[in-house]
């Protein structure tokens, strides 16, 4: 179904019992309630109810492109020294800011995922030269600029900046060993060799970063069984590394949680293996944890843990949504008899969570991607992103609300917000940020190799974006483009900061579809190597202060 801009108000604007409720320093990940609103002297309240807020038009520009009342400053990007002997990982997606200290917002340490790489620039390794030949140092290359990066930054008159060399400064990489939290062995380990494909991600009430393994299997390929249950390997459909290194493949499909204090980390089977397109906790009023993650692929499922003891992504269970009837399914092994059927024990389940899945009846869905719950409302939100096969072109988001704000609960209603399509002004929803107000903060994901094609439905559209959707004013429910992405890129991971003044966002892989590097398809951030890069830029600018702080004041 879809909203006018009335109707999008009462829609989002339901309460319900279930109010979010979080520590201060998660105000960026848009799981708080209004903040107070800062003291401003009437002309100060008066210019900002003046500026307008712009749709910009698509745009296949090269160039990171702003609407009236935005700039942006560029913060990090891929290869810069991070210190004496690490440097920014390649293809920065997900990031999140914690500070260090409440009552100074403007220092802490910034997360930044690195999904994965293109090999032409990482490595010199071209995947579509036949005659290519990749080698083991390549490989390396390749595994380093993968993971994540844990930077400080701060700001300064106004001004965000990388301190270089700061002790907290590390990476995460495809290198790093990773302990799993879980009693038994992983395919006969207790450990995984490094962590790739790290998409979106979330943060923890006890101030640590949560990193999600998506497309694992584009790596070291993927395990598939028959109808008799006998494993055989599938390869890898990009990287290739099992050439290399004979890692299972079920040590990658995890949420992994970084603990930012010293770079230690753990992945948490639990929570199921899949493409986790990210994990969004909900800390209930008895501290246990509710987390929320979707299976990036067509006919991927929804999955929801909920934990048993306190603070906990370990003890609990795991289940899968049946939207059509608006349940939980639970994937425990011990209480589901067809889970016994085909599964040896719990840990099985969670390996092949897919499969699992499946069989206790969860809904395929058109790739369900971010997931973020309204600090006002309580609703959850879930972008699908399309389904191709099925003739799912532009994608939608659902929305979920739980059974009397209940999000432990087992049964849930779920309806379409909204339908992406040239009508609507968007498609391929993909990342979702609420702001301290209440407005929706959306990113599309529109492949590279189909942009720009008068035979594909995107051509419309032209490059990737950043979209608002205003809660209050005679805005409200209309979706605006804000920020169009250079060309082949995509703009990834928003994330505001906690007094609610600064966007983190991350342009990635612009120049994606460059066959040669003598002809790259973007230049964008204009280094004079004239090699495309991914950054993590921050948006700052009025219309971010009229959006997040004082809309519905000066509305």
């Amino acid at each position: 179904m879809s909203y006018n801009r009335r109707s999008f108000i009462t829609f989002l604007g339901k309460a319900t019992l279930g109010a979010v409720v979080a520590p201060p320093f998660l105000m960026g990940c848009g799981q708080n309630k209004n903040p107070n609103a800062p003291q401003l002297d009437v002309d100060a309240l008066a210019a900002l109810k003046r500026l307008p807020l712009k749709n910009i038009a698509a745009s296949d520009v090269d160039d990171l492109l702003l609407t009236e009342g935005l700039d942006y400053q560029l913060l990090v990007k891929w290869g810069d020294a991070i210190n004496g002997d690490d440097t920014f990982g390649y293809n920065n997606d997900f990031t999140c800011f914690i500070p260090f200290d409440d009552a100074n917002p403007d220092d802490g340490l910034l997360w930044v995922n690195h999904e994965y790489i293109n090999g032409l620039f990482v490595s010199g390794y071209n995947r579509r030269d036949p005659e290519a030949k990749r080698t083991k140092a390549q490989v390396d290359q390749e595994m380093y600029n993968v993971g994540g990066s844990i930077v400080r930054i701060k700001k300064t008159n106004g001004q965000w900046r990388v301190i270089e060399n700061d002790p907290n400064n590390r990476r995460i990489t495809g290198h790093t060993p990773i302990p799993f939290n879980w009693d038994q062995p992983v395919i006969g380990k207790r450990s995984a060799i490094g962590t790739l494909a790290n998409c979106s991600g979330g943060i923890t009430p006890w101030r640590t970063f949560l990193t999600c393994e998506e497309n694992y299997d584009d790596c070291y390929g993927e395990t598939v069984y028959d109808t008799n249950n006998q494993p055989s390997h599938v390869r890898s459909k990009y990287q290739g590394w099992e050439d290399f290194y004979d890692h299972p493949p079920e040590h990658y499909g995890w949420v992994v949680e970084v603990d930012p204090k010293d770079g230690s980390a753990q992945k948490h089977i639990a929570l199921g293996r899949f493409a986790h397109e990210c994990c969004t906790l909900k800390q209930l009023e008895d501290d246990r944890i509710v987390a929320y993650s979707g299976d990036d692929q067509n006919d991927g499922c929804l999955y929801k843990f909920i934990g048993s003891t306190p603070n906990s992504l370990k003890e609990g269970t795991l289940y899968v949504a049946d939207t059509v009837n608006g349940e939980w399914l639970s994937l425990d092994w011990a209480s589901q008899p067809v889970l016994q059927q085909h599964f040896k024990d719990q840990t099985e389940v969670l390996v092949r969570t897919r499969e699992a899945a499946l069989l206790v009846g969860g809904t395929q869905l058109n790739r369900p991607e971010d997931i973020e719950i309204d600090p006002i409302s309580g609703g959850v939100f879930i972008s699908l992103t399309n389904n191709k096969p099925k003739g799912d072109f532009h994608g939608s988001i659902l929305k979920l609300e739980e059974t009397a704000g209940a999000y432990d609960g087992l049964t849930f209603e779920a309806s379409t917000y909204k339908a992406g399509g040239e009508a609507e002004g968007f498609t391929c929803p993909d990342n979702l940020a609420f702001d301290h107000a209440g407005n929706l903060w959306m990113t599309s994901d529109m492949s590279g190799s189909a942009m720009h094609k008068t035979d594909k439905p995107y051509m419309a559209f032209k490059n990737n974006s950043l979209y608002v959707i205003p809660r209050f004013g005679e805005d409200a429910g209309k979706v605006i483009r804000v920020i169009s992405a250079p060309r082949d890129a995509e703009l990834t991971g928003p994330w505001f900061a906690p007094d609610g003044k600064t966007l983190f966002l991350s342009v990635q892989h612009p120049g994606e579809q460059t066959q040669s590097l003598d002809a790259p398809t973007s230049l964008w951030p204009f280094d004079d190597d004239r090699i495309p890069k991914s950054a993590v830029v921050a948006i700052q600018g009025p219309l971010i202060e009229k959006l997040n702080q004082l809309q519905k004041l000066t509305s």
